[in-house]
């Protein structure tokens, strides 16, 4: 419920701010912060780089708990009329891939939130996600 409100409001602020993505850019942030349990929080480190002017790629680290190892996650980000198509892969593992849509919304100079609509290949689910961060 408060996640949807959360939701909800970012993007009612976020339509009247667009944003584009520029070669050279670079983008550090989180993975997604809507699909955990507080109990389960966790920081997923995510580094993109724009390598032209409407694409966007890069990596994530991410590691459930100390008993497992660290996954690499690799995705792009394809920009279009203010939103981006995205794609990512567990490790080099294209059966689980993962395809959504979604809008980069600056907040302040620099600092974005990116909600965004995953479908997983291998789960085969629909996940509304959130993801923050910074861009220089």
């Amino acid at each position: 419920m408060i996640r949807t409100l959360i939701l909800t409001m970012i993007l009612a602020f976020g339509l009247t701010t667009a944003n584009a993505q520029t070669k050279g850019d670079w983008y550090v942030g989180t993975g997604d912060i809507a699909n955990v349990a507080w109990t389960d929080w966790s920081v997923s480190p995510t580094l993109g780089y724009g390598v032209t002017d409407n694409l966007m790629v890069g990596l994530s680290l991410s590691q459930a708990d100390s008993t497992v190892d660290m996954e690499m996650n690799f995705h792009a980000r394809y920009f279009y009329m203010g939103y981006f198509a995205y794609a990512s892969t567990e490790g080099l593992d294209t059966e689980t891939l993962c395809l959504g849509v979604g809008k980069l919304f600056t907040i302040r100079k620099g600092v974005y939130v990116d909600p965004k609509i995953v479908y997983n290949t291998g789960e085969k689910t629909t996940n509304l996600t959130l993801g923050f961060g910074l861009k220089f």
